[in-house]
């Protein structure tokens, strides 16, 4: 597969929770991808386990104020930006980057104090692209493309 050159920043999709073309930085330092989550809480539904959380902060020109329910979620020890390891819940998603659209794991957690609701980390990089730091927006021409 041919790797795409895309850059610091990204806008993306994730139709399956309603974002579309949402600004994403992309950080090859960090591991796992990380999405802000606000109210999340275990839930019982039905006799089954769900998770429950709305994404993105009510700042944010995305916010929709909807509750997101996940059957399928689990928990994962992952380190912080501190080098603290801690728990956070985990989801896979349908994510559309560069005219790629492909499954990707996120941890939930409060990016609140950080510029960007959404971190790519490099485990849904690796094999399909490649980063150019000094540019933002690259996967952009790839929609016209397709």
């Amino acid at each position: 597969m041919d790797q795409r050159i895309i850059g610091r920043k990204e806008k993306i999709s994730l139709p399956k929770l309603g974002l579309n073309l949402v600004w994403a930085k992309i950080d090859t330092g960090a591991y796992t991808s990380s999405l802000h989550a606000e109210e999340i809480r275990e839930e019982e539904v039905d006799g089954k386990k769900v998770l429950k959380f709305q994404i993105l902060m009510p700042a944010h020109e995305k916010f929709t104020g909807k509750t997101l329910t996940f059957e399928k979620y689990r928990e994962k020890k992952v380190k912080n930006s501190f080098g603290q390891a801690e728990i956070r819940y985990l989801i896979e998603t349908e994510i559309s980057l560069a005219g790629e659209k492909f499954m990707a794991e996120f941890t939930l957690s409060d990016r609140s104090t950080m510029k960007n609701s959404i971190l790519l980390g490099r485990k849904i990089l690796t094999g399909r692209f490649l980063v150019d730091v000094s540019k933002t927006n690259l996967g952009k021409p790839y929609r016209s493309k397709k």
